[in-house]
C-alpha cells in the first residue's frame, strides 16, 4: 500500500462521489459529510495519485497462474516452531510450481469455530505465530485474508466493553427484547437468533446470527464500519492481496425484513470496494456468501461490488454428478451461469474449511435429490448439519465429510474408483472459468477425522485434520500410498493448467451437451489463440467421446490431449475416455 499523498490534497472525484453517495444512502443525509470527513482524512495519507505512466498501463488483476491453497494456518505442524513457519516451509518446498496464493484461514486469537470467532483482529494468535511470518508467506506468496466483519468473540474487548456498558463497545452491539418477533430472520443455524449477555444492568439479549460465542456487530451505528476499515487497511499493510468478506450477507439487520443481502449491506461492500481501488489497487475483495445461486451472484453488484464471489453452487452439483454419474443438473447449471462482469470473476472450489454447502443448489436440484445425496454422504461416514427455516421447519444445510472419502462411491455403493473419482473432480474444477482454490485437505488426500471430532465435538472437525509433518511427508513420499498418488496428479494438472491461456480467468466458456454421463465445456482464450474442449467421464463405466466439429475449419484437425500429452489424429471422430477419465483436448491449427 503506497503511503506518499497526492500533491493537490484531494482524493479523486469518481470516489468521494461514490462514497458520499453510499454513506448518504446507508446513514441518511445528516451524518453524511461529518462521515466523509472522516473516511477522507483516514484515506488521503495512503492515496497515491497516478502518474502518467502508471494510468495509461494498467496491469490485469489476474491471470491463468493464480491458484489458491485454502489451509490454517497450523494445519501441519512440527515440534518445537511455530506452525506458520512450518506451513511457510512446506508450500516453499512442495508447492511453488502449482500455486501461487495461500488462504490462510483466520489466524488471530479466537474463542471459537476454528477461528471465526475473533478476540483481537490486530494480533496474531499467538500459538500460530507473529505477524513477521504472515507477512513472509505474503512475500512468496499472494495472500487471502479473512475480515471476519459480521460478529465477534464473547472475548473480544468491544463485548467486554458492552457488558460493562462500558465506550465504545457499548454501542457496537444489537441488543432487542428476548420476545422479539424474529420469525422473518433467514437463519444459517437452529441456534436462537438472541442469545443471553449478563451485563453490569443485569441480563441483555444481543443478537447472534451463528451462535451463542458469534454477538453481530451493529453496522448501524458507523463507529463499527470505520473499525472494520481500520482492519481492512491493517491486512492490506501486511501484505493482504485477498480480502475474504465472512459471512457478509447477514450483515445488516432490518426488521420485519429476512435480515439477509439487504441494500444496506451491498453498499457497504461497495465502499469497501471504492476504498481498496483507491489506496490499494489490485487488492481483491471476494465475499462469502453461502446462500441460493441468484443472492450469491448479485453480490458482484454492477461491476462495481466484490471482485470475485465463491461458487457455491459448484460442491454440491459436482458431489451429486459425482454419486449418481449424470451431469444433468451440472451441465444446466453451467449452462446458465452468466459471464462475469469486467474485472470480476469466480473463485472455483469443491472442498473447503466448512462442509458442503446445500442451500446454495436451492432450486436447481430438487429436494428429493438433495435428501437422497444427504443419505449416501451419511453411508460414507459424513455428517450434516441442519438450520431452521422461518415457518420453523429443519432442513440440511451443510454436509460434513471430507471430500476424499465423499467420493469414495456412488450412489450404487463403494468401489474401486476413489482416487481417479477425486482426481477427476478436481480436474472439472480447475478448468471452469474464474480461479481455483484447492483445500489443503484435498491435495493430501485426507479422509474423515473423527478424531478431530471427538476431541472438538464439533462436526466440522471432521475435515480438519492436524498434520504432523514427518508422518505427512513420510505419506507423500511412499509412491504406495493413496497421499501421494493424489497429491503429485494433482500438482501434475496444476502445472499443466498455468501453462494455458485458454484457462484465463476472463476467458469465454461455452458448456455443451455430451452425453448424461459426460461433462464438457469449451474454454477459449480472450485473443482467440487458444480453445481447450475439456470433457469428463462422470461415471464407472467406459464412456465413447464423439468429438465435436473441430473449431478451425481451415486448420489441422488434430488435437492435442494435454493431460495425455498426445495428439489426435485429424481423421479421428471417437475418443475412448476409462472411468472418470477426463481430456483437456486443444483445438490445433
Amino acid at each position: 500500500m503506497s503511503k506518499n499523498p497526492s500533491s493537490n490534497n484531494e482524493l479523486p472525484h469518481w470516489f468521494t462521489q461514490k462514497a458520499e453517495a453510499r454513506l448518504k444512502f446507508i446513514y441518511g443525509e445528516a451524518k453524511t459529510q461529518t462521515l466523509m470527513e472522516r473516511l477522507i482524512t483516514k484515506l488521503f495519507p495512503l492515496y497515491a495519485e497516478p502518474t502518467s505512466k502508471n494510468s495509461s498501463h494498467k496491469e490485469e488483476i489476474w491471470n491463468e497462474h493464480d491458484i489458491i491453497l485454502i489451509t490454517y494456518g497450523d494445519t501441519v505442524q512440527q515440534a518445537q516452531e511455530p506452525p506458520l513457519q512450518t506451513l511457510f516451509e512446506f508450500l516453499n518446498l512442495h508447492l511453488t510450481e502449482c500455486i501461487n496464493s495461500v488462504h490462510v484461514l483466520p489466524y488471530f486469537p479466537y474463542s471459537s469455530d476454528d477461528g471465526f470467532s475473533v478476540i483481537d483482529y490486530k494480533t496474531v494468535d499467538p500459538l500460530l505465530g507473529e505477524w513477521s511470518d504472515i507477512e513472509r508467506i505474503s512475500q512468496d506468496f499472494h495472500l487471502m485474508t479473512d475480515l471476519v466483519i459480521n460478529h465477534v468473540s464473547r472475548e473480544n474487548l468491544w463485548f467486554i466493553d458492552f457488558l460493562s456498558r462500558a465506550k465504545p463497545g457499548c454501542d457496537y452491539f444489537i441488543e432487542k427484547p428476548e420476545d422479539t418477533d424474529v420469525s422473518m430472520v433467514v437463519r444459517p443455524r437452529s441456534t436462537p437468533v438472541l442469545v443471553p449477555a449478563h451485563t453490569h444492568e443485569g441480563i441483555h439479549h444481543v443478537w447472534a446470527t451463528f451462535g451463542e460465542d458469534q454477538i453481530d456487530v451493529n453496522f448501524a451505528n458507523p463507529d463499527v464500519l470505520f473499525e472494520f476499515i481500520d482492519i481492512l487497511l491493517l491486512y492490506i499493510a501486511k501484505g493482504s492481496r485477498f480480502i475474504r468478506l465472512d459471512a457478509i450477507a447477514f450483515l445488516w439487520k432490518k426488521m420485519g425484513t429476512r435480515c439477509i443481502n439487504l441494500r444496506e449491506t451491498h453498499e457497504v461492500v461497495k465502499l469497501l470496494r471504492d476504498i481498496v481501488d483507491v489506496v490499494a489497487p489490485g487488492t481483491v475483495l471476494i465475499t462469502e456468501t453461502n446462500v441460493p445461486n441468484g443472492e450469491n451472484l448479485s453480490y458482484f453488484g454492477n461491476s462495481d461490488e466484490a471482485h470475485m464471489v465463491y461458487q457455491f453452487t459448484l460442491p454440491p452439483l459436482l458431489l451429486h454428478a459425482m454419486y449418481h454419474g449424470s451431469s444433468q443438473y451440472l451441465t444446466q447449471w453451467a449452462t446458465d451461469i452468466p459471464r462475469p462482469q469486467k474485472n470480476c470473476t469466480y473463485l472455483n472450489f469443491i472442498a473447503s474449511h466448512d462442509g458442503i454447502g446445500l442451500r446454495p443448489a436451492e432450486g436447481i436440484l430438487p429436494e428429493s435429490e438433495v435428501l437422497s445425496l444427504v443419505d449416501g454422504m451419511h453411508e460414507y461416514g459424513g455428517y450434516v448439519s441442519m438450520r431452521t427455516d422461518q415457518l420453523g421447519k429443519e432442513s440440511p444445510y451443510e454436509i460434513n465429510i471430507a471430500l476424499f472419502d465423499a467420493l469414495k462411491g456412488t450412489h450404487l455403493g463403494i468401489d474401486e474408483y476413489q482416487a481417479q473419482r477425486f482426481i477427476c473432480a478436481h480436474t472439472v474444477m480447475i478448468a471452469l472459468q474464474g480461479i481455483p482454490a484447492l483445500y489443503f485437505h484435498s491435495i493430501t488426500a485426507t479422509g474423515n477425522d473423527y478424531q478431530g471430532v471427538e476431541q472438538t465435538g464439533r462436526t466440522r472437525s471432521i475435515n480438519r485434520r492436524k498434520w504432523q509433518y514427518d508422518e505427512l511427508l513420510a505419506l507423500l513420499n511412499n509412491p504406495t500410498s493413496m497421499h501421494a498418488t493424489v497429491f503429485h496428479e494433482l500438482k501434475r494438472l496444476l502445472k499443466i493448467r498455468r501453462r494455458q491461456t485458454a484457462f484465463h480467468p476472463d476467458a469465454i466458456q461455452e458448456t455443451i451437451s455430451l452425453g448424461e454421463n459426460l461433462f464438457a465445456f469449451w474454454r477459449i482464450s480472450t485473443d482467440l489463440q487458444q480453445r481447450v474442449l475439456a470433457v469428463s467421464n462422470l461415471s464407472p463405466e467406459i464412456q465413447i467421446l464423439k468429438l465435436p466439429e473441430h473449431p478451425l475449419a481451415e486448420g489441422s484437425g488434430v488435437w492435442r490431449d494435454l493431460i495425455e500429452r498426445t495428439a489426435l489424429g485429424k481423421n479421428t471422430r471417437e475418443l475412448k475416455l476409462y472411468p472418470y477419465q477426463s481430456a483437456w483436448l486443444e483445438a490445433l491449427d
